[in-house]
């Protein structure tokens, strides 16, 4: 196995513990606030949460529920950071 498929393993073998593992994406990437709760719950107790949310963080994933927060929850985290680091 090269160099470059032990990070990619390395990187996302998280995704395998995930909660949402095998379930419905729309699930996930829901249309209005209620839908966006019920992704939340999933999250709340899923054992790679903050993995999550820092992926979808560091890769700029615009769309869906990552890590428990929604679109413009990930938003307000980057700008805060963004700012902090001025």
């Amino acid at each position: 196995m090269g160099e470059q498929e032990q990070t990619f393993e390395y990187e996302y073998e998280w995704m395998l513990q995930a909660k949402c593992r095998g379930a419905n994406p729309n699930t996930f990437f829901p249309s209005d606030g209620t839908g966006v709760e019920r992704a939340q719950r999933v999250c709340d107790s899923c054992p790679v949460k903050v993995e999550c949310l820092e992926f979808a963080l560091l890769h700029r994933i615009e769309h869906g529920v990552w890590g428990g927060a929604s679109e413009r929850q990930r938003r307000r985290m980057l700008r805060r950071r963004a700012a902090n680091n001025l």
